[in-house]
């Protein structure tokens, strides 16, 4: 019959275990900052993970028994969301939509791969908590450079249009996460990877692809950014502005104007509306000029989702005469040279370049 033998028995049946070196009992304490350690690093990376969820606009629901869907869950887009985080580079000084766009989507893929390495415990001390750090740091610049050209108003964007947060607000969380990151630094340096092993680059290789590729998968670029010529000579006739008071305060016949002819309810419209006040605001020497029509009750509830106030305007409630000038659909966002339409914004805020502006006043 079989046993197991203790300590004492192996050392006295085997010399050579005398050679056997036991490894030290782990204190209460290392379990306690392993704990900590790992509960915290699950919260950082939560953070970064729902960060970029709330700012990408792709949201995943519960179907409600109105929906009729085959699933449990269904997912669903907001394209407000992603736009409104996309212009928010305009403020950095960034002239061209089409590169808003790109650096919107590395910052997303960013925060991806900051919480895939922090949960797969990549690199953390070498370089994960380091990376983190860095991040969070020119967040806080980019905030400060908000709260100094516009003040501490409306939402920063950190979490998209899901929580509200002001751009100070928003400076304290990143400060609180530094010093989450920090502890972290401290008490939590757990290393599961051989270093030079096949598993680790494997892992490192996956997670970037991963986090490069969901952004731009999960929101297609657009690339057409440029306005389009019409095919053949195409003029306006603007003297319907001139013919009822109030009148535009400048002569929108004479010289180069982009010209946006909107509707109170049209949900492009509005978006439109909120792009062209980002501009105005970084290039107030553009000359852009919104028309407005629909019913005067919609009028506040507009300017309270586009901020487009500031933006030089006319609420022109004669409809017949606006769908002559404006067309058969709005928005209808015409630039103008001496009464001749060069170009038109077909699709809208895609087509809204402050870069190809720059370049078609000059000419």
């Amino acid at each position: 019959m079989s046993h197991i033998l203790d300590m004492d028995e192996v050392l006295h049946t085997d010399p050579a275990a005398t050679e056997v070196t036991l490894k030290p009992r782990k204190s209460t304490s290392f379990y306690v900052k392993r704990t900590t350690g790992l509960i915290l690093l699950l919260v950082l990376a939560g953070v970064f993970f729902y960060s970029a969820y709330s700012k990408l606009g792709v949201f995943v629901r519960w179907s409600s028994p109105s929906d009729h869907a085959s699933f449990p869950i269904s997912i669903y887009s907001d394209d407000n969301t992603f736009d409104s985080f996309q212009w928010t580079f305009f403020d950095l000084g960034i002239s061209s939509i089409l590169l808003t766009g790109i650096i919107a989507r590395v910052m997303i893929g960013l925060e991806v791969l900051l919480g895939l390495f922090l949960v797969c415990h990549i690199f953390l001390k070498s370089f994960t908590y380091k990376a983190v750090i860095a991040i969070l740091s020119v967040f806080i610049v980019y905030l400060l450079v908000v709260i100094m050209k516009q003040g501490n108003t409306g939402n920063c964007g950190c979490f998209g249009n899901q929580v509200s947060m002001t751009p100070l607000q928003a400076i304290w969380k990143n400060l609180a996460m530094i010093a989450a990151t920090l502890v972290l630094w401290k008490i939590y340096d757990v290393q599961p990877y051989n270093k030079s092993g096949n598993t680790i680059i494997f892992l490192t290789a996956m997670l970037f692809s991963v986090a490069s590729i969901v952004p731009f998968a999960l929101r297609l670029m657009y690339v057409g950014t440029d306005p389009e010529a019409p095919k053949t000579a195409t003029t306006i006739n603007l003297d319907q502005l001139y013919n009822f008071t109030p009148a535009p305060a400048l002569d929108l016949r004479k010289g180069k104007h982009i010209v946006a002819f909107m509707s109170l309810t049209c949900p492009h419209c509005k978006k439109a509306a909120y792009l062209l006040q980002i501009i105005h605001h970084e290039h107030p020497d553009y000359p852009i000029y919104i028309v407005l029509d629909g019913s005067e009750t919609f009028l506040k509830k507009f300017f309270d989702e586009t901020h487009a106030e500031d933006v030089p305007h006319l609420y022109f409630h004669h409809t017949p005469e606006f769908m002559k000038m404006a067309g058969p659909s709005v928005p209808s966002i015409v630039w103008v040279n001496n009464g001749n339409v060069e170009y038109k914004s077909t699709y809208a805020y895609y087509q809204l370049d402050p870069k190809f502006m720059a370049e078609w006043f000059k000419k």
